[in-house]
């Protein structure tokens, strides 16, 4: 392929990428802007594969067969509630792949120095990078589909240990750059990395895991980008870059949304998935509701904010909460959806579920838009949500002291539907549930909003 033509696709490819990029960020461009980054993708392996003139057109076909089949059986069958982890192990791969590409790269020069210093460094920082991203991914995976105790797992000297072991990763990354690329001390370099990924997420958390697996989003683009000055393919370091930032601002986001400092998710042992309840409903004293009484006071209010969270995700509420919304609507009744920024396991889940269910875009409001509201709100229906509630982020002693919160308490009235009492991902009790205001519903998601929906129809 001419190198001017090759030149004018990587450009067109680059183009796409942004363009896809920004569409992202909004619900209503979304579907259009994963398209054009697939289209630029689809433009970029072509115009590679014609001008690095690949042979085994047979391994290319069947790796793209095959990568299609398993990305159309997890497109539809992978639930909504497990989309973290998916992300998570689509990262892992990512970094995997990076750091066997550099790897490859280096192995197969059979001369001792003969591949280029910066190519080599950039080899070495792809392999480290690559297989912290990988090992650190599935150990997120692991915590959030249950099979890694979702509780941070600390020992003594932790963080001087981690230390250590970083020093001798940049050690053998040394030594393989300078001393011949030998595969021995290529294997070290990339098992220490994969040692590393593992020590570094099994402190944290489960409540943190979407922040972990946003950052090791981050980290795969920048092994890409690693992997890209390996080949002296500009697009692919480019395509690395965006991901990269991208990554990191959505983690520098969702640490703003939860008041707290990357350095506090990452070494706070902060949140544990697997952690007691907070006593039992029959213990509490709390206000029962039933889902005549709630349809009564939901159908007779002039407005309503109903505020989705990840019980609502889990129950698969969003088409159930649709159906009322549009009965409420019909008569009259002012609906909004409060959305916080981390509500859900992941940025954007709660938009997606509702965008599933047709509920329009313009009745949803982030947090700065819908707190001024809620004072003048008549009923504020939760969902499933707990933490991005809780009142107790008001209080500077509190665990999550200075936490942004949809201000629900500040509602005239407030029904809540959980199974139990149980805390959310931080561990901690949420006052809002006893007090004299708060109804509570206990009930799954789902069955509790077909029963809303179906005494509003009968009244």
């Amino acid at each position: 392929m001419p190198p001017l033509i090759l030149d004018l696709i990587y450009i067109l490819s680059a183009v796409l990428f942004v363009l896809g990029l920004k569409r992202l960020g909004s619900p209503a461009t979304a579907r259009k802007g994963n398209g054009m980054a697939a289209a630029a993708m689809l433009l970029a392996v072509v115009a590679t594969l014609l001008d690095r003139s690949i042979v085994s057109w047979e391994v290319i076909a069947g790796g793209l067969v095959t990568g299609a089949i398993i990305g159309t059986v997890l497109a539809r069958t992978v639930k909504m509630t497990a989309m973290p982890q998916l992300v998570g192990v689509f990262n892992g791969f990512g970094g995997g792949a990076s750091a066997l590409v550099a790897a490859a790269e280096v192995l197969r020069e059979t001369g001792p120095l003969t591949v280029p210093l910066p190519a080599g460094i950039s080899a070495a920082i792809g392999i480290l990078i690559g297989g912290v991203t990988f090992s650190g991914s599935f150990i997120a995976f692991g915590k959030l589909q249950g099979f890694v105790t979702g509780r941070p797992v600390t020992y003594p000297l932790q963080r001087t240990g981690n230390f250590l072991l970083f020093v001798a990763l940049l050690s053998a990354a040394g030594v393989l750059v300078t001393g011949g690329y030998d595969p021995v001390v290529l294997a070290i370099l990339a098992g220490l990395a994969l040692l590393l990924g593992i020590l570094l997420v099994l402190p944290i958390g489960g409540a943190d895991m979407p922040v972990v697996i946003s950052l090791l989003n981050s980290y795969s683009g920048l092994a890409a980008s690693a992997a890209g000055f390996v080949l002296g393919n500009p697009l692919l370091v480019l395509a690395g870059a965006l991901v990269g930032a991208a990554g990191l601002i959505l983690t520098r986001l969702m640490c703003r949304a939860m008041n707290r400092s990357l350095a506090n998710v990452a070494f706070g042992a902060f949140g544990g998935g697997d952690g007691p309840a907070a006593g039992s409903d029959e213990e509490r004293p709390v206000r029962r509701t039933t889902p005549e009484e709630g349809a009564m006071l939901l159908a007779y209010a002039s407005s309503v904010v109903i505020v989705p969270g990840y019980g609502l995700a889990v129950a698969q509420a969003q088409h159930e909460v649709k159906k009322l919304t549009d009965l409420l609507m019909k008569r009259g009744v002012k609906v909004k959806f409060a959305i916080h920024p981390v509500a859900g396991r992941m940025p954007g889940h709660m938009n997606v579920l509702l965008a599933e269910s047709d509920v329009p875009y313009d009745l949803l409001a982030d947090l700065d838009e819908i707190n001024p509201e809620f004072p003048r709100t008549d009923v504020a229906l939760v969902v499933g949500a707990n933490d991005v509630i809780n009142p107790l982020a008001r209080d500077p002693s509190s665990p999550i002291a200075g936490m942004p919160i949809l201000d629900v308490d500040k509602a005239r009235n407030v029904i809540v539907i959980k199974r139990s009492l149980s805390p959310g991902f931080a561990g901690i009790d949420n006052p809002i549930f006893y007090e004299d205001r708060t109804l509570m519903l206990f009930a799954d998601a789902r069955e509790a909003m077909a029963e809303l929906a179906r005494e509003v129809k009968e009244i």
